[in-house]
């Protein structure tokens, strides 16, 4: 990252001065795409209807690069800014390329983390609307998760079969913005006609089952059964109740059918972006939808994916969870790392990343060198990608790259955010070096097979590095009452704080002898995958002492500011 070039411009007055192409323009010429076949949304963005993406079953697919990172500090990795220029990058060398990105939550946009569509010269466009409504998607899954909310306490209302005990109700509701008042709450109060007062609780949008679903389903029939195996709470005798059993699936498949259409849009350079569906990777499993993924694929030669946060977590739930359900096979993954995150590991001060420190540098490199290992259990090539800094002294580049080196993987400087796809020229052809030696040797982590606690063991222990985890006799009976009802060969999804390879986000650069404990279990039968709770970990995040959202309004030019 560097200010060269840039004209000290903020990320949202480059992405304005961009010439933005008419999409059905662009897919014409750059994917083949008749405009017959997309549906607008506006002159900038489209959805791809799901006839067209399957007309395409008989192409060949492309190559898949998975795009991950370090552990993420305060200082900036530019995880989806390195993923958008690398994209660029390729196309500049000729590689007919597409980048498949999540869709930013409003939750972070609006509190700490503020808007993901990249930055600098590595954006995708149009920019603002990204952050913030987009297309509807995220609407969508909270009006369809809600409904499902609603329809299951009227259930309980009048006392339907199979009749749900109010007690053993597990179905919250959600909502897109980070609201901690709302994580645990009493509902139905004031009497008899609204119901039958119980606990309950929000979520997080994109920490809804009904997101990992729409992100795992390969067509409307996939979703439809998918959502009618949510299990929304149990009977007295402690039988689970479905979705299906209240007849939700059907309305809340409406809800959605527009929804699990991919979102075409472009990068500053004018090439082909999808951008669809987003869960985070510290809750939920972190990866843009199958069906961007796998229509990407067919439309190019190259498609660059990003997984969330650092590798520990994105990169091992797109690998065991994605790609275990979906058939994925990536050829080559790419470990975003910046000299700042990594003196930051190192213990230097967040105040004083500037100044060159070598000493610092060389404790914090332990960190990208463990993701490094961590990859390599995959069986997968690894190439780390250095987002400059202007502060970045040319020793310090030189420490990581041979330090990279060492183990056998080459750790090549990117200036994408000051130079877009020019600045990762160098990258994008290691990368194709790197995926034509057919190094790639992909496996999982875990079988389908192993124990449910086995398989959060092994997850802990060889990806974390933990000396173990703890699991009390409540969680063992729901890890044994999963199995029982028959899910014991899902993968699990690990909750996770994204700060530390431990559960304690204090604990820096490659921390060993620490326990995983386990908190709660939640099945997600719809999506396929047990989620497991860790540490202090929430699915309902806060905002911070000072969000986001005090920065942003709207000028006297009808433009949106504040949005980076």
């Amino acid at each position: 990252m560097s200010d060269a070039g840039s004209g000290h411009l903020t990320d949202i007055e480059i992405a304005r001065a961009a010439t933005i192409r008419p999409i059905l323009e662009l897919a014409q010429e750059k994917l083949g795409i008749a405009p017959e076949n997309l549906l607008p949304y506006g002159h900038d963005k489209a959805k791809v209807p799901l006839s067209y993406v399957d007309s395409l079953a008989d192409k060949p697919d492309g190559t898949l690069i998975l795009v991950t990172a370090m552990t993420p500090t305060t200082a900036g990795e530019g995880k989806t800014t390195t993923s958008v220029g690398l994209a660029d990058g390729l196309n500049r060398i000729g590689k007919q390329t597409i980048v498949a990105l999540r869709e930013p939550s409003l939750g972070p946009v609006f509190g700490m983390k503020g808007g993901a569509a990249g930055g600098g010269y590595a954006q995708v466009v149009p920019m603002d609307d990204i952050n913030l409504h987009f297309t509807g998607d995220f609407h969508a899954i909270g009006a369809a998760h809600n409904l499902l909310s609603a329809m299951t306490d009227n259930h309980l209302y009048w006392n339907k079969e199979p009749h749900l005990d109010a007690r053993r109700i597990t179905w919250r509701r959600v909502v897109d913005m980070n609201d901690r008042a709302l994580r645990s709450i009493i509902c139905s109060l004031g009497g008899v006609p609204n119901g039958f007062p119980r606990e309950n609780g929000f979520d997080i949008t994109v920490a809804s089952e009904i997101m990992a679903i729409l992100c795992l389903a390969t067509d409307i029939d996939d979703l439809n059964n998918r959502l009618g195996k949510i299990i929304v709470g149990q009977t007295r005798d402690r039988e689970p109740v479905y979705a299906k059993d209240i007849k939700a699936e059907g309305a809340m498949t409406a809800l959605l059918k527009d929804a699990l259409q991919p979102n075409l849009v472009q990068t500053l350079e004018n090439n082909p972006a999808f951008i669809h569906g987003g869960p985070f990777a510290n809750i939920a499993h972190g990866c843009n939808t199958v069906l961007a993924t796998k229509t990407a694929l067919k439309l190019a030669d190259y498609v660059i994916t990003e997984a969330g946060f650092g590798a520990d977590l994105g990169a091992e739930k797109f690998l065991d969870i994605k790609c275990r359900k979906a058939g994925l096979t990536p050829a080559a993954v790419v470990i975003v790392a910046t000299v700042r995150a990594l003196k930051l590991h190192g213990g230097a001060d967040a105040k004083n990343l500037g100044p060159e420190d070598l000493g610092a540098l060389e404790k914090g490199i332990p960190n990208l060198l463990r993701h490094v290992e961590n990859i390599g259990k995959y069986g997968l090539p690894t190439v780390v990608a250095i987002n400059r800094f202007p502060t970045d002294s040319d020793a310090e580049v030189a420490l990581v790259q041979s330090s990279c080196e060492k183990v056998g993987v080459n750790a090549v400087l990117a200036d994408h955010w000051a130079r877009g796809g020019e600045g990762a020229e160098d990258l994008a052809k290691e990368v194709i070096n790197t995926v034509e030696t057919g190094k790639a040797d992909f496996k999982f982590l875990y079988p389908d097979d192993m124990p449910l606690i086995e398989k959060v063991r092994t997850i802990a222990k060889e990806i974390y590095r933990a000396d173990d985890i703890s699991v009390d006799k409540a969680m063992e009976a729901r890890f044994a009452e999963i199995e029982k009802l028959g899910f014991g060969h899902y993968p699990v999804c690990m909750a996770k704080t994204q700060y530390s390879f431990s559960t304690d986000p204090s604990l820096k650069c490659a921390p060993e002898g620490f326990i995983v404990p386990v908190r709660e279990v939640r099945l997600s039968s719809g999506a396929e995958f047990v989620v497991v709770l860790t540490g202090d970990i929430m699915t309902m995040p806060g905002l911070p002492s000072v969000p986001a959202a005090e920065a942003v309004g709207v000028g006297d030019d009808g433009l949106i500011f504040g949005l980076f």
